[in-house]
């Protein structure tokens, strides 16, 4: 299972994470809004490009005009978010992808039409922005012909739900084990491997984490 267009048009999403009393925040609407509105108006460019490297890879659920691929420098992709919900429980949470300090990350642009940047962009805070544990940020993104300015999503380290410098054994584990209400961790990481590789990207890091956990499946069995 995945998180759907509907579930975010009628605040279903919102609604689970109210009802799950995890001890945090949930943003209202006019919050996201305002958040929204504020990274707008420091866009850099003339255009809106919004730069995906995991689950927006895969499950995109905006309606855009155009898709690039590019890098950028300065973050990583890493599993750096703990999810008591959707990916796990609050007994044995999973972990989801942020981009974190340092490296660099290739992934997919998606250009959204400039009438449909508020209705669209409203989505993906939506689904993004719901508790804070992302910072949107305006970053350089290298296409393969030009340079261009997306919105991304960087982890919010001061976020209780950040995972920090956990060792990759618990990485692993965790992966290996969690399950929430829209599947495993170790579906969001294949899917994610999956959709890479669609790109055209190949993430050695990511290959080898796919391998681990697997092994980890498999002594359980």
């Amino acid at each position: 299972m995945s998180i759907t267009r509907e579930d975010l048009e009628s605040g279903r999403l919102k609604q689970l994470f109210r009802q799950a009393n995890l001890g945090i925040q949930v943003l209202t609407e006019t919050e996201l809004q305002d958040s929204l509105q504020q990274t707008l108006r420091q866009n850099p460019g003339d255009q809106v490009w919004l730069f995906a490297y995991g689950s927006l890879i895969w499950n995109p659920l905006i309606e855009f005009i155009d898709r690039q691929i590019g890098t950028v420098h300065g973050f990583h992709r890493r599993f750096c978010l703990w999810a008591a919900l959707g990916r796990g429980t609050p007994e044995n949470p999973g972990l989801v992808l942020g981009l974190d300090r340092g490296g660099s990350c290739r992934g997919v642009l998606y250009r959204i039409a400039d009438e449909m940047v508020d209705s669209e962009l409203m989505l993906v805070w939506r689904r993004e922005m719901i508790v804070g544990s992302y910072e949107p940020r305006w970053v350089k993104v290298i296409g393969p012909q030009q340079t261009y300015y997306a919105i991304t999503f960087l982890i919010n380290r001061s976020h209780p739900f950040y995972a920090g410098n956990i060792a990759p054994e618990v990485i692993v584990q965790h992966l290996a084990t969690a399950t929430g209400s829209l599947g495993s961790c170790a579906d969001y990481l294949n899917q994610t491997i999956e959709s890479l590789a669609q790109a055209g990207i190949h993430d050695r890091g990511f290959l080898m984490l796919q391998r681990q956990v697997l092994a980890v499946q498999e002594s359980q069995r």
